[in-house]
């Protein structure tokens, strides 16, 4: 038998009230009638990104992300601050059902930008929107590789939403999403359907802030898309993506450098903490000098 529990959706409890939607709106740049629309999901996905970017300063500071929608509201909203793909999320997912769409927590597990064979637990956050009986994928907390318009999931091929191709197959049970890089296709993540809850992401979420195997204990990683690209920041690698263009890269080689990209580019600002700049000079790649 199911319980009362289990039937209720983790965004059911999470709504903002009228200050607080205007004052997302204005933070992403949002502007006209929030209508429960496809036209508004989709310009809603792609002003997330470019305003509020990827990033991991809090665990990689010790400080655990409280998930609570007042913490991240006022976090990346109030503060000018950035967050990592819970956060991003459940503030995305809050927006939406205070509009009134129909929003159901996902989880993945993670395979881009990992060793082979490695396996890691499900430890991210996407969400599940039907709307007119149409199923889609949304995601504004993936980093460097997020997409900017809603997915249908049960689309076969190629879904393009220009700046990026991606697909979803089915196989076994499972959805697999992939990315197109260049001519290649690389898996992002493996996901199910089935409805997360607060507990389950607040356990992956402590883990992910506080083991010393987390690489967001480890890395600094942080993500901005803008029109026709993205920008990511690995500790002090910092590359320019562009759709049909070459990545720019630039490895950075001072405190500076790092705290004004972060300022300037990520548009993050930045928190007052005593360990900050010495968490930051520990990014910087030391010279190598081989004695022959």
């Amino acid at each position: 038998m199911i319980s009362k529990q289990e039937k209720i959706s983790l965004f059911k409890e999470l709504t903002l009230d009228d200050a607080s939607l205007k004052a997302y709106f204005k933070r992403i740049g949002f502007e006209g009638k929030a209508e429960m629309s496809l036209d508004t999901l989709k310009k809603l996905h792609n002003l997330h990104p470019q305003a509020i970017p990827f990033e991991n300063i809090d665990p990689l500071l010790g400080i655990p992300v409280e998930l609570t929608l007042t913490a991240v509201f006022n976090k990346m909203v109030n503060q000018g601050r950035g967050g990592f793909c819970f956060e991003q999320n459940m503030l995305f997912g809050a927006v939406l059902n205070t509009i009134g769409f129909d929003v159901v927590g996902l989880s993945a597990r993670v395979f881009w930008e990992i060793g082979e064979g490695e396996i890691r637990p499900r430890d991210h956050m996407l969400l599940l929107l039907n709307l007119e009986g149409v199923k889609y994928i949304l995601d504004v907390g993936f980093g460097s590789a997020s997409f900017s318009s809603p997915l249908v999931l049960q689309q076969e091929g190629i879904q393009d939403t220009g700046d990026y191709q991606y697909r979803i197959s089915l196989v076994s049970g499972f959805y697999y999403l992939e990315i197109k890089i260049k001519d290649s296709w690389r898996l992002m993540h493996r996901f199910g359907l089935e409805a997360q809850m607060l507990p389950d992401y607040e356990v992956v979420s402590w883990y992910l802030c506080t083991s010393p195997k987390s690489v967001f204990t480890k890395d600094l990683m942080v993500a901005r898309s803008f029109l026709g690209g993205r920008y990511a920041l690995h500790n002090n690698q910092f590359t320019v993506h562009r759709k049909k263009e070459k990545s720019v890269k630039k490895t950075l080689h001072s405190l500076d450098e790092i705290t004004s990209l972060l300022q300037d580019v990520f548009l993050i600002k930045l928190p007052e903490n005593d360990n900050l700049n010495a968490k930051f000079q520990g990014l910087l790649t030391p010279v190598n000098i081989t004695i022959k």
